[in-house]
């Protein structure tokens, strides 16, 4: 049988190609959902449909008017989401040959399904701030989940490929894993502040430390990795989306802070809260895109203890 340069028959790669296709459809299809979260918590729509698994006692659809379409319509994504996310895992446990993408494909539907149900509790329970906050946190690792599954279905992925020393320390591969901690700790003390658990102090400080972090990399990956075309553009792709996210950060809190006293939250509050959310998102994914491309790309870091055993070997060569 001819074996493609992954490694794997031709023909399971034109399988994961349709695959990959499909997580990307997915994933593209989850951060709708994210949209459409922003959307219920920039309208404080949150408990526009009071019941749970029902809407207003029944399963039929309702008037989609006023809070009603941004709820229930969140509902509604959130279902197409959850079904499409079991389609693409019964898809991959009889196409994809790699077990481990295959157990991660479960994990999505698992993670689906709570998210799901925080949903439901959030509901029931009148928009608890840690269950709000959880459910919001929990739709990103979702997100990500997805996006990483587009990413190891694509044609040329491989875990075996050369990668390029990286002697100093921090290493790259620290750095990177540090920076996606960041970022996912500020998007959930954002999804805090949203819900009314806290003030916006916390989420200003982390986002500075994002901030530190993302331009750290940047100089490490500009000055030294400039050859390693995937990290320059994934680096380039995340410093981009800061920047945006930054100026929407600051822009959504003017706003907010200007319109406290409306009686509702405005159009113009609405649609930059909601970009902010929505770049979050993006700025995670891409984050986590950037790790994985590091972790693929970049040789981890050598201990003390083999660096001076390889340093003898090379001594007792010359």
């Amino acid at each position: 049988m001819k074996m493609a340069e992954s490694g794997l028959p031709v023909s399971e790669r034109e399988n994961n190609s349709w695959l990959h296709g499909y997580a990307i459809f997915v994933a593209c299809t989850t951060f709708l959902l994210i949209i459409a979260g922003a959307l219920v918590t920039s309208n404080d729509a949150g408990l526009s449909v009071p019941d749970w698994p029902t809407s207003f006692g029944t399963f039929r659809m309702p008037r989609m008017v006023g809070g009603v379409l941004y709820e229930h319509g969140h509902r509604m994504i959130a279902a197409i989401v959850g079904l499409l996310t079991v389609i693409f895992a019964l898809w991959a446990w009889r196409r994809e040959p790699r077990r481990w993408v295959r157990r991660l494909a479960g994990v999505a539907v698992l993670t689906v399904i709570a998210q799901g149900v925080l949903g439901g509790i959030t509901v029931l329970f009148y928009l608890p701030v840690a269950v709000s906050t959880g459910h919001a946190a929990l739709a990103q690792t979702f997100f990500c989940i997805m996006v990483s599954l587009a990413m190891f279905t694509a044609r040329g992925w491989r875990w075996d490929e050369p990668k390029a020393e990286d002697p100093r320390a921090p290493s790259l591969r620290h750095l990177a894993v540090a920076t996606t901690g960041a970022i996912y700790v500020q998007l959930i003390l954002g999804a805090a502040f949203r819900h009314n658990g806290f003030g916006i102090l916390p989420h200003i400080v982390v986002a500075m430390i994002v901030t530190l972090l993302v331009i750290w990399m940047a100089a490490r990956i500009f000055s030294r990795f400039t050859g390693e075309k995937r990290l320059v553009r994934a680096m380039g792709l995340l410093v981009s989306l800061v920047i945006v996210q930054v100026f929407l950060g600051v822009g959504a809190y003017m706003m907010r802070l200007a319109s406290r006293n409306a009686p509702q939250p405005l159009p113009p509050v609405v649609n930059v809260t909601t970009a902010h959310v929505a770049v979050g998102a993006l700025v995670l994914a891409a984050s986590v895109i950037l790790t994985l491309q590091v972790f693929r790309r970049v040789a981890a870091p050598q201990s003390s203890g083999a660096m001076e055993h390889l340093g003898a070997e090379q001594k007792a060569i010359g």
